[in-house]
């Protein structure tokens, strides 16, 4: 039989009248219920007692316990009785009790159900903790082993327990002790308030709750031992527990030792210890938890800690905007869990003890603490709207529209679900560093997408270390929509079209039109297409106006065009567009903006061009457009009568320039102050620096193609990609350079750049040249001028007169050892081209330059033509060479000195202009190398071999073609110095016969 504490004080007040009455009337006890008196047992004139209920109408404010009056003016047809109870005073509860929820309740101390007791509290119930300083922590609830809890909460009405002082850890919140195993054993002591817990029925029923909210707990006993918001020892399976919200505690949210219990839809925020803990082996379930911090300096959202029962997380969803780590696990202990969201965290799974990833199952595989687990919320937070929680709680998830300011937070990655509308007078600001994941599932490209519409505005607030970034889940070109910007500006579609997406209405009579400001963006993978003739790009701005600021975009892998503008004024600046797969930018409507500094790489064939105009001509400027194909196709196209101005244009791999594809006029595209001229290649030197877009290419979304500065560790180049060399590349010591087939590099020289635009090797250094005679690696310039630049030089730890690390005569390059054998690695079908820049009368680079350089190192085949200088050039060393083909160098074809000793096998020379110098010069002291078939032709005379000082050679399989000399010792040096096939060299002969090399072996570099 439940007892209800308003009975308990109406027994308490009825016997008080009683008493007071017998006091008045001594001489008649008995009660005469027709004397129109208040005597006897009666409670009221002539009623109650023994003389039956009273007839009168209650007075619910005479301050007297009448009519059907339960209290004193109160219960019956009067208003409730309110009491405020203290729960303290009436523990230990050893029968079962109901709380009358009414009334208010504190405690002040411990309230302890006893074993057989049930406490039972009703919806909207309220239970506030009281406790004086230095005593909270003890101050809490426990229902021990053998009682029950009923919380009997609603979402309309739950139940609360808080603090009257509202500071976290003011007191110990609930604690229910079970009979369900646990690694401590049966009757163990918990660490709290010596509480016995632990048994042998797994199946225990500790009661029910429902719709609790409990606050500020997580009273601190000592550093080792605390009181959580929820405390479950050893709480079997047949307790249930749901629909929990545990906040502001100073230790953990629920904390599990042992048992069976399981439980669901837990709302955990600002927990400072741990969100969920758990140990002793409980194998329970968690189901829907929602876990978030706001506050810096908690421990984990997960912590795990003991022998592993391997409980099971289902659907878990945690948000971190301070970092912090996610999960924890301690000693063995491990869980299995699905639907697991992490955002914000620093840290996704810790094995803080090195227990195995095995014992932690993450959607069916074992946990690995490098992936960061970011994903769409597995739980839905507006499910705990309940709680009424003062803290905002920011969903990661972007859908639907946006009718007034918001501003994002850059430490949630958000998650794009559909459509995100932001409407006419409100703005969408997206502070620095801000990523937005669009979350697609197949066939619903075309409808997830960002749209701005006509009268709202987006402020996107990258900075070049963080910029703001917009991708897909998929990582798949065509995944969404991108981001589609409509304004107020003219069209020739008029006032109020409607966009071929979306149903967007734009344009209008506002050219000075403010769309909001756009810096340092990040776009990926959009692009959706919905049919044939409607696409989305990665930016799409309808009739935009020119108040809309818009600079440094990077639109990247979309399968439809990077950015298109329809209509509108709006002028936008240093975008980096690769790898859309239609066009880089687009524009028709009349579009009459102008767009600064664009750099285009296309490295993946099927696009359409880097650049499509359509209809009117707005006359829209491009100033400063660099654009890079590696795989052809057409640079510019323009349809019916479209057209622009163009300065500093730079086309570079092409094979259409400019295509008319509709018969437009020519002079309708100005490029540089002339009309355009398909037949011009409008190739030069680039005039936007690719390293001005290193904040989106040094991402692992896209590589950068700009070479230089210094390498120091190994780098592989990426055969797909045009790189373009400004100024030096220099691979210092332990570093490897690898150039895979097919690789080709373009010195992007200015004038005046030219003696410090080459790649070094440098001592200790190693390059990778692993060219092939399908796919040669070319090195050229962007100029395709004799002389443009320095070409390459390696240097090497061998043997030179000039002794141990003496300094070369450009670039104060260190070289020369003792290490004869010295390996700088291997160079394989390769191609310089334009190189030979002069530094001064005496010291000039040459195409390839060898300093001491050591016999480990290979080098064959390589094609060196049109260089200023020399085509190769030994400084002393030991490495040997093959399968040179020398052409148009205009000084020495075959140039060394320092006592080179090595062998050229294989080499064909070809002089077709006049004024070069030799087919070989030799200076220096003699270290006697050999050149085994090597085969000379001039068309325009000249001498072939020069032999300075004491130098000279031994030579097998000679032919000269077309040389006035043959052999000049310039210095008067010993004819025996140079032996040719066996016998001392003779400058009489003309050493004339048979090609000894046939120059079709370097047909790879030569057709």
């Amino acid at each position: 039989m439940k007892t209800r504490i308003f009975k308990l004080l109406f027994l308490f007040l009825s016997t008080a009248v009683l008493t007071v009455s017998c006091n008045k009337d001594d001489d008649n006890p008995g009660p005469t219920c027709n004397d129109g008196i208040q005597n006897g047992t009666e409670t009221g004139i002539d009623c109650g007692g023994t003389c039956g209920a009273c007839e009168e109408e209650p007075t619910c404010s005479d301050g007297i316990q009448n009519g059907d009056e339960t209290g004193v003016d109160c219960g019956g047809s009067c208003d409730a009785c309110t009491e405020s109870i203290n729960l303290t005073s009436i523990s230990p509860i050893t029968e079962d009790l109901e709380l009358e929820v009414q009334n208010t309740y504190t405690l002040d101390g411990v309230v302890s159900i006893e074993n057989g007791a049930t406490l039972t509290i009703p919806a909207g119930t309220t239970i506030t903790a009281s406790a004086a300083a230095g005593d909270e922590t003890s101050t809490y609830i426990v229902v021990q082993k053998g009682a029950k809890i009923d919380v009997q909460g609603t979402s309309s009405e739950p139940v609360v327990m808080t603090s009257d002082s509202k500071s976290p850890g003011d007191w110990g919140g609930l604690v229910i002790a079970g009979d369900a195993t646990t690694t401590k054993g049966t009757d163990a002591t918990a660490e709290v308030g010596n509480i016995i817990y632990g048994g042998t029925n797994d199946a225990d029923d500790s009661g029910s709750i429902e719709y609790l909210i409990i606050n500020y707990a997580g009273a601190q006993i000592n550093p080792e031992s605390q009181y959580n918001g929820l405390t479950l020892y050893a709480v079997g399976s047949a307790t249930t527990i749901s629909n929990v919200a545990i906040l502001n505690g100073t230790d953990d949210g629920v904390e599990f030792f042992g048992g069976t219990v399981s439980a669901s839809n837990f709302y955990l925020e600002n927990n400072q210890d741990d969100a969920v803990d758990w140990t002793e082996g409980w194998n329970g379930t968690l189901t829907d938890a929602y876990v978030l911090h706001t506050e810096a300096g908690f421990s984990t959202a997960v912590e795990a800690d003991g022998d592993n029962g391997n409980p099971s997380l289902v659907n878990f969803t945690a948000v971190s905007t301070v970092g912090g780590t996610a999960l924890q696990f301690k000693k063995e202990s491990g869980a299995t869990i699905t639907g697991l969201s992490l955002t914000g965290y620093d840290i996704s799974v810790d094995f803080r003890d090195g227990g195995a990833v095995s014992n932690v199952q993450i959607e069916g595989a074992d946990s690995n603490p490098s992936l960061s687990y970011v994903g769409p919320a597995t739980v839905d937070v507006n499910m705990f709207s309940w709680v009424g929680t003062n803290n905002t709680v920011e969903s990661n998830v972007l859908s639907g529209s946006i009718g007034s300011n918001l501003t994002l937070d850059p430490a949630i990655d958000y998650f794009l679900e559909g459509t995100l509308s932001v409407e006419s007078g409100a703005k969408l600001t997206i502070p620095a560093g801000t990523k937005i994941v669009a979350d697609v599932q197949a066939g619903e490209e075309t409808s997830t997408y960002i749209v701005v519409q006509k009268g709202g505005q987006i402020d996107v607030q990258g900075t070049e270390a963080m910029p703001v970034i917009m991708t897909s889940t998929n990582e798949n070109p065509g995944d969404w929509g991108g981001l589609v910007i409509a304004g107020d500006a003219t069209t020739t579609k008029g006032t109020d079209a409607t966009a071929e997406v979306g149903n967007i209405i734009y344009g209008g009579t506002n050219d000075a039109d403010d769309s909001g400001s756009i810096e340092y963006l990040i776009i990926n993978y959009a692009g959706a297409q919905i049919n044939p003739e409607s696409q989305y790009n990665g930016l799409t701005l309808y009739a935009v106006g020119s108040a809309t600021t818009i600079s440094n975009v990077a639109i990247l892998n979309g399968t439809d065009d990077g950015v298109e503008f329809f209509g509108g004024t709006v002028s936008a600046s240093n975008f980096y567009l690769e790898n859309n797969q239609d066009d880089a930018v687009d524009w028709t409507e009349g579009w009459n903006g102008t767009l600064t500094d664009a750099y285009v790489l296309h490295t993946e064939a099927g696009f359409s061009t880097a650049v499509e105009a359509d209809g009117d001509n707005g006359n829209p400027s491009l100033v400063n457009f660099t654009a890079v194909s590696t795989v052809g196709g057409t640079a510019l196209q323009f349809k019916k009568e479209s057209g622009a101005t163009i300065t500093g244009l730079s086309l570079t791999g092409y094979d259409t320039s400019v295509d008319f594809r509709d018969g437009g006029a020519v002079s309708n595209v100005q490029i540089a102050g002339a009309d355009s001229d398909p037949a011009l290649t409008y190739e030069g030197p680039a005039t936007v620096s690719a390293s001005m877009f290193y904040w989106a290419t040094g991402n692992s979304e896209s590589q950068s193609n700009v070479l230089t500065g210094t390498v120091t560790s190994n780098v592989t180049l990426n055969a797909s990609t045009t790189y373009f060399l400004n100024g030096s590349l220099s691979v210092e010591s332990g570093a490897k350079l690898t150039i895979p087939a097919g690789t080709k590099i373009v010195a992007d020289v200015q004038a005046g750049e030219e003696t410090s635009t080459y790649i070094v090797v440098q001592k200790g250094g190693q390059i990778d040249i692993q060219g092939s005679a399908a796919n040669p690696v070319v090195m050229t310039s962007a100029n395709e001028t004799p002389g443009d630049w320095g070409g390459l030089v390696i240097a090497g730890d061998a043997t030179t007169t000039k002794g141990t690390d003496a300094t070369a005569e450009v670039g104060n390059i260190i070289y020369g050892g003792t290490n004869d054998a010295d390996d700088s690695g291997s160079i394989e079908y390769l191609i310089i081209n334009y190189a030979g820049a002069q530094i001064n009368p005496e010291s000039q680079y040459n195409g390839l330059t060898l300093y001491a350089v050591g016999s480990a190192t290979t080098i064959s085949n390589v094609a060196i033509l049109n260089g200023t200088d020399d085509g190769v050039e030994f400084f002393g060393g030991t490495v040997s060479a093959s399968n040179f083909y020398l052409e148009n160098n205009q000084d020495d074809a075959v140039d060394w000195t320092e006592g080179w000793n090595g062998t050229l096998t294989d080499a064909y020379v070809l002089h077709t202009e006049a004024g070069f110098s030799t087919a070989v010069e030799a200076d220096g002291d003699n270290g006697n190398p050999s050149l085994v078939n090597f085969t000379a032709v001039s068309t325009v005379g000249g001498t072939a071999l020069q032999f300075k000082k004491e130098s000279g050679a031994t030579i097998t399989g000679l032919s000269l073609t077309g040389y006035d000399t043959s052999i000049d010792y310039r210095d008067g040096g010993a004819v025996t110095n140079v032996t040719i096939e066996g016998a001392t060299s003779d400058p009489a002969l003309t050493y004339e016969g048979p090609a000894t090399v046939d120059v079709a072996i370097f047909g790879w570099a030569t057709n």
